[in-house]
């Protein structure tokens, strides 16, 4: 009888989850461009095996147009629009529904031919078992995140938004996470627990940073609060503090200014990370990945204001999107190698401290 793998590497296994990761990463920026195009809500039904057929025919066009007029995006927002217009929002949501759809078949079908005859290594069995649930999850999620811009509001609700782009970057950093454990085998030595504290603190502020985007995104801040440092040349433009703690999630003026609050505060602490990294030298490589992780976040930034004072024109605003899943993805492959580090002794008279 065969066995599994156990510990072992598997190069196929890793090629098979940076492949599927970098679909995430392409539904990532297309969902971008869907948000920005307002074509998000063209599709008004959710046909999870039945929607993969577009209309094919005017009186299936017809039958499609006529439920998004129905919806109160096109009566307040869209009012008048043609047929033509209609088709040219229809597809981009048809295409970011379809790379979902691909992005289910390309990890569904080779988990099944690596588990079936036993070359998926034991310890990833359960990790790939649960992003091909979050996958499935994903998809209610995107249509919980639709259904609430169908009846009372023009577009969706923000913390609806974020929660959806979270969920794909969260299985995305999972899928690179898992990719390169594959790729490199099991590993058993110490990690430095210091610097994997730091490490995975640094992953989680980044995290919730790309929550804040998506809260931003979802309120249309961007469109509103478009000068830079200030905001409408305040600090702190007036808030509805009258919606209570809502506030944090649709006030346009704090979703904006929380953004900018926790940029700054990345790049502060990337660059001291990226610094004592350099200083310290935990193992080879790794103070080259802390100085890219730290680059990354200030190009980011730096994109984030470039967009913001033009008022986020399309590319940019994609190009914005693309740039934050990146930097999670840095800063994940940074946390992998921070754990698979050696921890380093420092002498310190007859004593070792292990960092």
């Amino acid at each position: 009888m065969k066995r599994f793998s156990g510990g072992d590497q598997s190069r196929a296994v890793a090629i098979w989850l940076f492949a599927t990761a970098a679909l995430v990463f392409a539904m990532v920026v297309v969902g971008g461009v869907t948000r920005l195009t307002g074509s998000g809500l063209s599709i008004t039904e959710w046909k999870p095996i039945m929607g993969a057929v577009p209309p094919m025919n005017a009186a299936d066009w017809a039958e499609a147009f006529e439920k998004y007029r129905a919806i109160p995006q096109y009566e307040q927002v869209n009012a008048g629009m043609t047929l033509g217009e209609f088709k040219g929002i229809f597809w981009w949501e048809w295409i970011h529904r379809q790379l979902g759809r691909l992005i289910g078949v390309v990890f569904a079908l080779p988990f099944a031919v690596f588990l079936i005859p036993r070359r998926l290594p034991r310890r990833l069995i359960v990790r790939c078992a649960i992003l091909l649930g979050l996958g499935g999850l994903q998809g209610l999620i995107g249509w919980w995140m639709v259904s609430s811009g169908l009846s009372e509001r023009v577009d969706v609700a923000p913390e609806r938004l974020a929660t959806h782009l979270g969920l794909a970057l969260l299985i995305f950093a999972g899928l690179i996470w898992t990719g390169l454990e594959a790729w490199n085998g099991e590993e058993h030595s110490r990690h430095p627990v210091g610097w994997s504290r730091g490490a995975a603190i640094l992953l989680g502020a980044i995290f919730l940073q790309c929550l804040l985007g998506g809260l931003v995104a979802g309120a249309k801040a961007g469109f509103v609060y478009t000068d830079w440092p200030m905001m409408n040349g305040a600090f702190l433009p007036p808030v509805e503090w009258g919606m209570g703690g809502l506030a944090f999630l649709h006030d346009q003026a704090l979703v904006q200014f929380n953004h900018r609050l926790v940029a700054y505060g990345l790049l502060i602490g990337g660059t001291v990370y990226a610094v004592q990294a350099w200083r310290w030298r935990l193992a080879e490589g790794l103070g080259a990945s802390a100085f890219l992780l730290a680059a990354a976040l200030w190009l980011q930034a730096a994109l984030g204001v470039v967009t913001l004072i033009n008022a986020v024109p399309l590319w940019l605003g994609a190009l914005h999107q693309a740039g934050a899943a990146l930097v999670l993805a840095a800063a994940t492959v940074n946390l992998w190698l921070v754990r698979r580090s050696q921890p380093r002794l420092f002498m310190s008279g007859p004593r070792s401290t292990v960092l």
